[in-house]
């Protein structure tokens, strides 16, 4: 019998939830640890294999009937934004985006409530207390940054009006999750911060942008689609979207 290496990660499974993507199923995840010095390089092989991280677990569905959320990762180097995401970058080309540490602000927390209120207010974050936001953002043991964009208001200060928490990864950036101001629609800030990733992880010489689940059939999930070229991790591993 082959013994573990000492340090190999342990896996749990979680009980059945309801699906918050698709009506009318459920979802189980298989999910484990991200402690330690080993953290850094488990995060890099986790998410390579389609895991995902919130605070010091990796996680990824294991669902027993359905396959449905597919991690997608954008290939940098080929990419070039079509002429609708150039309109979404001259309409904020008045924003400023600078990296900053994993370190929770209250200025940071106004804006996720909006954002959840707003977007999510039935979600599993609806009831998050500003210390469970702190948490998030700063429970992890890997590479993780703060990207904050701001514009000017009318006098002249730098309001915050996205953010979005980022790890680090060998191979790529991993947006973990972004919010932004819910009254400001017509910008696409969503579309804008993954658009200026892609930009940061060439700026790196990083070949990915790694978005999170697709999940086809969902329009919460939908838009990831349109970043193309992208690669989608299915059984044969990842393999270029067509």
């Amino acid at each position: 019998m082959t013994r573990e290496p000492r340090d190999a990660p342990q896996f749990y499974l979680t009980a059945p939830s309801a699906c918050p993507y698709l009506p009318g199923r459920e979802e189980r995840k298989v999910f484990t640890h991200l402690v330690g010095r080993r953290a850094i390089r488990l995060n890099d092989a986790l998410t390579q294999s389609g895991f995902r991280r919130s605070q010091t677990i990796a996680y990824r569905p294991a669902c027993e009937n359905c396959r449905a959320c597919v991690s997608v990762r954008v290939l940098v180097d080929d990419f070039r934004p079509g002429r609708t995401m150039r309109r979404v970058l001259q309409r904020n080309s008045d924003i400023s985006a600078t990296l900053a540490p994993a370190q929770a602000t209250s200025e940071q927390y106004s804006l996720f409530r909006g954002y959840v209120d707003s977007r999510h207010g039935d979600g599993g974050m609806a009831d998050m207390s500003v210390l469970d936001f702190s948490m998030m953002v700063e429970d992890s043991h890997v590479e993780t940054r703060m990207v904050e964009y701001r514009r000017p208001d009318a006098d002249g200060r730098a309001e915050l009006i996205a953010c979005c928490l980022t790890d680090v990864l060998a191979d790529g950036l991993s947006m973990v999750y972004s919010f932004y101001e819910p009254d400001e629609a017509g910008r696409s800030l969503g579309v804008h911060m993954i658009l200026d990733h892609i930009e940061r992880a060439r700026a790196l010489g990083l070949p990915h942008v790694y978005l999170g689940y697709w999940v086809e059939g969902s329009r919460k999930m939908g838009y990831k689609s349109r970043f193309t070229p992208q690669e989608r991790l299915g059984m044969n591993g990842w393999e270029l979207a067509v």
